[in-house]
């Protein structure tokens, strides 16, 4: 597989996974309260029957709306989607951005105050900094670093799972017998899937390489299964330590003790850091390439200062609201905002996403669609 072919068809799922894994399953917290809670085979169906296949479609439908009708930021992909309506998107987007953030922003504080020793305020001034340096960049900086920071959290996460089965591997077998298969597991893979498809925008900046529909469907089916690895292999290690680990604030630092190896904690923390620094780019990426997109309709350039501006003053509001917990802000936040995206995203952009693609892509793309 050349780098072109790299470039179109799994870029955007490494990204997708790269915005998704901070809020989606970076601490184990998500994963404990949308999947854990219900029961280990519950959670382990939900993930994977609904959540990825969840995941597939809708990045494979959004991917080629976003290259058919030419909307790599959000305000022109809901524009061309929503149309006057649109708005309704960007404010359940900053919401869930400032929820994001701040679910980062504690996370940052409490590895460098847990593991490190250092102060708290420290892990959200270092991760400010490296997001600012970042947005600054731009997307090519941010693309690169996306590839490869995933590259090297595929191989941590294989390892950390390996570990953890060869330690306690007939708990985790032994686990998934522990609650009855039941139906809830169904609702749980949907609200899961929901409440992460918001961090699409974050991705579409690379869809600008795709020019047939066939590069841009295929990406988004692989989306799913690249974005959903890690955090499946994170899971099984959880079920090992379940019911224990439900009340955790951070599961992974709680399944690093029962490793026992201060090394291997201290690099896995430090891939945990950059994860939290991959889901703040991507997504304060997203809201400075819907800022661009209103300069270019002005004929102007947007000032490369405001980039980084944009991403401290978010950060440093996220911060704030880290307050109130990383248990209380994921239990709450999270579901609330589930059933918004539902409404003002997956079920539009199924239905009549794929209605205006099937009626307008061959007349308003500007590049071939096969």
């Amino acid at each position: 597989m050349n780098a072109t072919t790299l470039k179109k068809y799994v870029l955007p799922g490494l990204i997708f996974q790269s915005v998704v894994i901070a809020g989606g399953y970076g601490t184990g917290r998500e994963l404990v309260e949308f999947f854990l809670t219900l029961g280990p085979l519950n959670g382990l169906l939900g993930m994977v029957l609904v959540s990825m296949v969840i995941w597939s479609a809708v990045c494979a439908v959004s991917f080629e709306f976003a290259r058919t009708f030419r909307g790599f930021d959000y305000r022109s992909f809901f524009t061309k989607l929503l149309g006057r309506w649109w708005f309704l998107f960007e404010i359940c987007y900053i919401l869930q951005l400032m929820l994001v953030l701040a679910v980062i922003a504690a996370a940052a504080g409490a590895i460098l105050q847990e593991v490190f020793g250092l102060p708290y305020e420290l892990g959200v001034i270092g991760m400010m900094a490296a997001v600012g340096f970042l947005v600054f960049r731009g997307s090519d900086t941010i693309e690169k670093f996306l590839t490869v920071w995933s590259v090297l959290l595929y191989a941590i996460y294989a390892i950390f799972f390996v570990w953890c089965f060869a330690r306690f591997g007939d708990t985790i077998v032994s686990g998934f017998g522990q609650v009855p298969l039941n139906s809830r597991w169904i609702l749980g893979g949907v609200q899961y899937a929901a409440y992460n498809l918001a961090v699409i925008p974050a991705v579409l900046f690379a869809i600008r390489h795709h020019e047939t529909r066939r590069e841009s469907i295929g990406a988004g089916l692989l989306a799913g299964p690249l974005a959903i690895i890690p955090g499946l292999l994170f899971y099984l290690a959880m079920v090992g330590q379940y019911p224990a680990i439900l009340d955790r604030p951070v599961p992974a630092n709680f399944l690093l003790d029962v490793l026992g190896s201060r090394t291997f904690q201290i690099v896995f923390q430090a891939v945990l850091f950059g994860t939290l620094i991959e889901t703040g780019t991507g997504l304060i990426h997203a809201i400075n390439e819907r800022l661009a997109s209103v300069y270019e309709e002005r004929a102007q350039q947007m000032p490369p200062w405001l980039r980084p501006a944009v991403a401290i003053g978010l950060l440093v509001l996220g911060s704030l609201l880290a307050r109130f917990g990383i248990i209380a802000l994921i239990a709450r936040g999270y579901g609330t905002l589930t059933w918004a995206f539902l409404v003002v995203f997956v079920i539009p952009v199924l239905t009549l996403g794929v209605w205006k693609l099937k009626r307008g892509s061959t007349t308003l793309s500007t590049q071939p669609s096969v």
